[in-house]
């Protein structure tokens, strides 16, 4: 190959590279978020969990219980189950059995049942039957990752840990072209440095519910978004 023509698809190659990069960047610029930020504040300006609970073990439960499974489902059992079983002791003395019983409408009632009761056994044993309050102590639970973690530290505790990313959160983010990761982990990392941490917990909530309520894995209601101007994803319907 001569090496004009080689010196040509290098100059090229290293263009296109350039240009993608800049492109990733707008899609991120300081302005372009503050609008993002703005308009889910305006829709959603009182965004909160909607898993029902009354205290950090219950939010631990039940979001336990939410892997691949709806909040509405979930919000359907735990009122009769933390009834029964109001503290972390009453789970540790129940049979795995009967628990996959209770929970037995929320899918892989076998593994949530393990996971709950271990969990549980892990903070009567551990942490005088108090939830922990940091990353470090949550994350070796049964049953826990980071999202489930970030969600009970955000919400019980007000704690700013992490930006929660469930499937709502990953879908639109990708949307909005935030990130390209293609794990939650990496795209939680991405999110860390985009979003105020000030912001972290409501800006999770904000976004599931706008996954919810308007932006649908399928036929999204995009004549209805209020990001519709800043969104240019091959998904949209209008």
């Amino acid at each position: 190959m001569p090496k004009k023509n080689k010196s040509s698809k290098v100059a090229r190659a290293a263009a296109n590279i350039k240009s993608r990069s800049q492109t990733q960047k707008s899609y991120t610029a300081p302005a372009r978020l503050q609008k993002i930020f703005a308009a889910l504040d305006l829709r959603f300006p009182r965004a909160e969990c909607a898993l029902r609970h009354e205290n950090a073990f219950q939010l631990l439960v039940a979001t336990i219980l939410s892997a691949q499974c709806t909040d509405e489902r979930v919000n359907k059992v735990t009122p009769e189950l933390f009834r029964k079983y109001p503290s972390p002791k009453d789970f540790v003395a129940l049979a795995q059995e009967e628990l996959e019983q209770e929970i037995h409408s929320t899918g892989f009632f076998r593994n949530k049942a393990k996971s709950i009761i271990g969990a549980a056994t892990r903070i009567v044993q551990e942490f005088g039957g108090e939830v922990p309050r940091t990353m470090e102590q949550l994350l070796p639970l049964p049953g826990v990752a980071r999202k489930t973690a970030n969600v009970v530290l955000g919400t019980a505790f007000g704690i700013a840990s992490g930006v929660v990313v469930d499937t709502h959160v990953f879908r639109i983010t990708h949307r909005l072209k935030l990130t390209k990761q293609t794990t939650p982990e990496k795209v939680e990392q991405d999110l860390m440095k985009l979003v105020p941490q000030d912001r972290w917990v409501s800006f999770s909530h904000q976004v599931i519910w706008f996954g919810r309520k308007i932006c649908f894995a399928r036929n999204p209601l995009c004549a209805e978004c209020p990001l519709a101007t800043l969104c240019d994803s091959p998904d949209k319907t209008v």
